[in-house]
């Protein structure tokens, strides 16, 4: 029968590093209304700010999760996670700017 002569193989599963990407403003989120509003708020506050930042939308769950993020949307700036779970206001996503830009 061979069922117990089988050598088992085994595989490593883990969570590796979130991708490398040029842009350090990144959107957390499956691209729900509330990822969209999100992105449109730090977008205007990028705008008042004069900055010409490029916004990374991040959709795929893996990457997601290495960011230790549980709830979306997130704000992730210079790959720190400044905001999750909530949609900031322009003002609010513009003070966080300031702070880390």
């Amino acid at each position: 029968m061979g069922l117990f002569g089988k050598k088992k193989e085994t595989f490593k599963i883990g969570m590796s590093a979130p991708a490398a990407s040029d842009a350090r403003v990144k959107i957390l989120g499956p691209g729900c209304r509330k990822c969209v509003a999100l992105e449109a708020s730090v977008q205007q506050a990028l705008l008042e700010l004069g900055s010409e930042e490029v916004i990374d939308h991040v959709t795929d769950y893996a990457q997601i999760a290495a960011y230790s993020v549980m709830s979306t949307p997130a704000l992730v700036i210079d790959e720190a996670v400044v905001s999750y779970g909530k949609v900031l206001d322009a003002t609010e996503a513009k003070q966080l700017l300031q702070q880390k830009l």
